[in-house]
């Protein structure tokens, strides 16, 4: 990370507790910069992050990191079963609640049909799964961990769109009472969100709901067009 580059110019926005906000924009507009904050990879040279009113930057790492819950788009799984890679996000996790979470995420079935089931080593040494299957181990993880503040980084980027819709389905029932940062390319992902950001060479351009944004014939309706022309063609949008 060069210091010396602004990636994010003037970005202020609030997600009130609950309630469910996205980010969207072109691949380096800054929206995974946003994830990466949070979870204090780096710190703001400028201004604040605040959780419930307090600087992120005087919380203690570990603190911040069990009450956040990141979904990447680049998960990395653990030369270990894929019951430990899932019951990572709470310590001392049960089989059925592993398995619930396994169920919320979609993935339960394919795991029932692997010789091993959940004790089917994965990673390195084991069983290669897909970018789609990490995805999902990374999701279940993550509704396991039960975490105050869920953070979806292109977190359904490599899911085809029935997988995607089924779990987005589930992940809201999940995250009703949670507050939740959505960063996303597909915008599929975040018609439902009550605030979308839209970014631009890391500055926020746009902000409503889907309807709004579209309403304004901006940026976001452009994308909106655009992407669904590509569903249309069979293209894809990631």
């Amino acid at each position: 990370y060069d210091a010396r580059r602004k990636v994010l110019k003037d970005v202020s926005f609030m997600i009130p507790a609950g309630h469910t906000v996205a980010v969207v924009g072109h691949s380096g507009a800054g929206k995974s910069t946003l994830s990466r904050l949070l979870y204090r990879f780096y710190d703001v040279d400028e201004g604040s992050i605040r959780i419930d009113g307090q600087d992120i930057r005087d919380v203690a790492q570990a603190s911040l990191r069990k009450a956040i819950g990141i979904v990447p788009q680049d998960t990395v799984l653990f030369n270990d079963t894929i019951f430990y890679n899932i019951a990572y996000g709470k310590a001392g996790s049960t089989r059925d609640e592993v398995i619930r979470a396994a169920q919320h995420a979609h993935i339960h079935s394919f795991i029932e049909r692997l010789p091993d089931g959940y004790d089917t080593v994965v990673g390195e040494r084991g069983l290669k799964l897909s970018g789609g299957e990490k995805q999902r181990v990374a999701i279940a993880r993550t509704i396991l961990k039960a975490p105050s503040l869920l953070v979806f980084d292109e977190a359904t980027s490599a899911l085809d769109t029935a997988t995607e819709k089924g779990i987005q389905s589930e992940l809201n029932d999940i995250s009703s009472d949670t507050t939740t940062l959505i960063i996303a390319h597909r915008l599929s992902t975040v018609i439902h969100a009550e605030q979308i950001l839209v970014m631009d060479e890391g500055s926020i351009v746009e902000r409503g709901t889907h309807d709004q944004l579209l309403a304004k014939e901006g940026m976001y309706a452009a994308m909106w067009a655009l992407q669904k022309q590509d569903v249309t063609t069979g293209e894809g949008t990631t």
